[in-house]
């Protein structure tokens, strides 16, 4: 297969290249650069059945040739990025999720959008099901982010509606491991930063608040699975196993061997207070659910991030 990938250089979407390339298919990554790494790819550089393109895919995508299948993971997805950036996180998620369907449309490529659970918002429902439709706040800081996947994901069901174009729509809950940034703002790089460092890790409320973490390879498989899928409205991709957030943060330190101290903060503004996926719909379609433990999971992470440290 052909595949295109788009925020290939980010987190998850660097990963996902790497399983597609080793699974033999050809991959070209798009990516603009604005939050993700040329780093990350490393272990692609040269390889014969990769090509990394520099492009923003708020502007429409020339393709020649073949495509078989586009994964559109373009977005900034950490807090801090999609705060600092929410202009060009509305446009990603509108123009750009539409460019690239365009291009599906074109090649009669399949599609699939990297959606997220903060579709659901604070959720009044929990655990969070594909049928809900959720609690978000349109006009608040977090917005850009949740409403441009919202967005996002509608315009995708319309083009599968009006032009029968093969879609996919994964809602990703919080993901975690290697390549993820130290300084991006979210949970597990964020305490893991503290408390390698030893410096005194940020909790945010009383750390009552519930989330779930997933694996990257994990989640990567979903991605794969869904793809391959006839599902066309949205499927839940995350780890149910549910934690407090200060529960989350004093396993980190523990592992960590760290004395760093715990400091409470107010909480964000419309910052969800539960998280936890039913995935009841992804075991049944899919036969998916995580493989990898949280302990073994983090180990993986943290050994990734001392490397990180050690080099500056």
């Amino acid at each position: 297969m052909k595949y295109l990938v788009a925020g290939a250089a980010g987190f998850i979407g660097s990963h996902l290249c790497e399983r597609l390339v080793e699974q033999g298919h050809e991959v070209a990554g798009v990516d603009n650069f604005i939050t993700g790494d040329r780093r990350n790819l490393a272990s692609l550089e040269g390889h014969a059945r990769f090509r990394l393109v520099e492009h923003d895919v708020i502007e429409p995508l020339q393709w020649a040739g073949r495509l078989d299948g586009i994964y559109n993971l373009a977005s900034p997805a950490s807090p801090k990025d999609y705060l600092e950036h929410p202009i060009e996180t509305l446009r990603v998620g509108s123009e750009g999720t539409r460019n690239l369907l365009e291009l599906a449309l074109r090649h009669g490529a399949r599609f699939l959008l990297a959606s997220t659970s903060e579709c659901y918002g604070d959720p009044l429902e929990h655990p969070q099901v594909e049928t809900y439709w959720g609690n978000v706040n349109p006009v608040g800081p977090r917005s850009c982010y949740d409403e441009s996947k919202r967005y996002a994901e509608a315009v995708t069901m319309a083009y599968h509606r009006k032009h029968g174009v093969r879609t996919n729509i994964a809602r990703i809950f919080n993901t975690y491991g290697p390549r993820m940034k130290l300084d991006d703002g979210r949970i597990v790089p964020a305490f893991v930063d503290q408390a390698l460092r030893k410096r005194p890790m940020t909790v945010y409320g009383d750390g009552s608040q519930t989330r779930s973490f997933c694996y990257v390879s994990d989640l990567v498989e979903g991605l794969t699975r869904l793809a391959e899928s006839d599902e066309r409205d949205p499927v839940n991709l995350g780890n149910p196993a549910e934690m407090t957030v200060l529960a989350f943060a004093e396993k980190i330190r523990a592992m960590a061997g760290s004395s760093s101290e715990i400091e409470y903060h107010p909480l964000p503004q419309d910052d969800p207070q539960r998280r936890k996926p039913d995935i009841a719909k992804a075991r049944r379609l899919l036969g998916w659910q995580p493989e990898v433990g949280l302990e073994d999971g983090l180990r993986r992470t943290m050994e990734y991030f001392r490397t990180k440290l050690r080099a500056g």
